[in-house]
């Protein structure tokens, strides 16, 4: 929950904003949505047509998402993509 907060501070500092640190509350952010709708990442990679290993490079923050691949993921998640930039919400 700490390193959340820490995160989540970063971020409203936008002057000296990481990339890094927008792929990993972004990648919270799929994470915690997909849990809550009970998906695997194996499940949810076959829902979005994209591999499970990739999943969980974004969600690791590993890999850099693409716009394409933001928007298969919010199809599959029935979001809309500026929901998956709301950051209020993650545990």
């Amino acid at each position: 929950m700490v390193i959340i907060m820490d995160l989540l501070e970063v971020y409203n500092n936008k002057e000296n904003l990481d990339p890094k640190i927008l792929n990993e509350l972004v990648g919270l952010r799929i994470k915690d949505i997909r849990n809550s709708l009970n998906l695997s990442q194996e499940s949810f990679a076959e829902k979005v047509g994209l591999h499970r290993t990739y999943i969980g490079q974004v969600e690791r923050a590993e890999k850099n998402i693409t716009l394409k691949n933001i928007h298969k993921i919010c199809y599959a998640l029935k979001i809309d993509p500026k929901e998956l930039f709301d950051f209020k919400d993650i545990v």
